[in-house]
């Protein structure tokens, strides 16, 4: 008995080596790490795979072939087991894990892209919602965390008598990250699993209480962070974050295409630094306000009343616009290019709170009520 299990164990071992040479498909990650290999048994000569989905499409047959093209040379009998499980609602409390059972609705904010301004867009819309809903905000940007320097924020979290983490309250949110736990001034150099373990903690041992929307600001790429996400959350779907340009689309479709085949529903795409505005007003030179037509290259603008306004396009393209159609969801909105945006994040005082008539602040408003709307809030 003890050789038979000891060979059994040795099979397991090899079958699971083999299967890493298999990617999920249109990734580069093998199947293994991305959390769909469950149980390996072996019965009558046969080797039982079982599989954990969260639906059935085309990727169930390609995975299937791969694994029986890969295997089938060493083990001639192979029975590929599917467990498609129903993608979670919106209306889904936070799965199993206890802290998380008074939040009503996670939803990501993501990119596969660094600098697009997931944490600026975070922070804005979670603060333009706070009014009038319990609003939470969770960094999961663990080798960059900026929640801290959004918020201004230099308190360390304190814990409860169940050895809870509390996280901190700014500006009327729950708010944490690793930010607040680590020094400033210390580099993060953490491998994967150190990685997929503190995003699991920021989940099981915060308390986060009743929340109607914890909002999840991702770091970039699709590693380890985000698999860990979708493998053990219930999202009720994410908002996806982009600038004009192609090449800031390359990477954001990557990101979009991993929460489309994990069946997280995708809520609308935000295209930041979108444009230039300009406005201002003019006069004659009897200081009167003036009216008439302003050129500028080959563009038009009108004067009424002395007031005019110029967009003008930075960066070019549409990546918002493009990534929307292919998605085929709303674009949520397209946010100015605007200092005053950028120097309220460094300065740690969200941009709606400070700035509440401007263009920018209905923008916040604009995306926070189309969320509001989907969630059914």
């Amino acid at each position: 008995i003890y050789f038979y299990l000891l060979k059994l164990g040795m099979d397991k071992d090899a079958i699971i080596s083999l299967l890493k040479q298999i990617n999920y498909p249109g990734y580069n990650r093998d199947i293994v790490s991305f959390g769909i290999v469950n149980k390996i048994n072996f019965s009558d000569n046969t080797i039982s795979i079982k599989l954990n989905l969260q639906k059935d499409n085309k990727d169930t047959d390609n995975i299937k072939n791969l694994i029986k093209d890969l295997l089938t040379k060493t083990y001639p009998h192979i029975k590929i087991i599917f467990d498609i499980h129903s993608p979670a609602t919106q209306n889904n409390s936070a799965g199993e894990i206890k802290a998380l059972n008074k939040v009503k609705h996670i939803v990501a904010i993501a990119s596969g892209k660094g600098g697009v301004g997931k944490s600026t867009t975070t922070v804005n819309l979670a603060s333009s919602l706070s009014k009038d809903f319990k609003i939470g905000i969770l960094d999961l940007d663990i080798y960059g965390p900026s929640l801290q320097m959004a918020l201004g924020c230099d308190q360390k979290p304190l814990m409860n008598s169940n050895n809870m983490l509390l996280p901190i309250d700014s500006y009327g949110m729950k708010t944490m990250s690793f930010g607040f736990l680590n020094d400033e001034s210390a580099p993060t150099i953490w491998r994967g699993p150190m990685v997929s373990r503190m995003t699991e903690q920021f989940f099981s041992q915060v308390d986060w209480g009743e929340l109607d929307i914890l909002f999840l600001d991702l770091p970039p790429g699709t590693g380890d962070i985000q698999l860990t996400l979708v493998q053990k959350i219930a999202l009720s779907g994410a908002i996806i974050v982009t600038t004009p340009q192609d090449l800031a689309l390359l990477d954001v479709k990557k990101a979009s295409d991993m929460f489309g085949k994990l069946n997280t529903p995708i809520m609308g795409v935000v295209e930041n630094m979108s444009n230039f505005i300009i406005d201002g007003k003019i006069y004659d030179d009897k200081n009167n306000l003036v009216n008439g037509i302003l050129t500028i290259g080959n563009k038009e603008y009108s004067i009424t009343n002395g007031k005019f306004e110029v967009e003008l396009d930075i960066f070019k393209g549409k990546g918002g616009l493009d990534e929307s159609n292919r998605l085929n969801v709303p674009l949520l909105s397209r946010i100015p290019l605007n200092s005053e945006l950028a120097q309220a994040t460094d300065l740690g005082t969200p941009y709606v709170l400070k700035h509440k008539n401007t263009h920018i602040n209905e923008c916040y408003k604009n995306i926070g009520n189309q969320i509001i709307k989907q969630l059914g809030l």
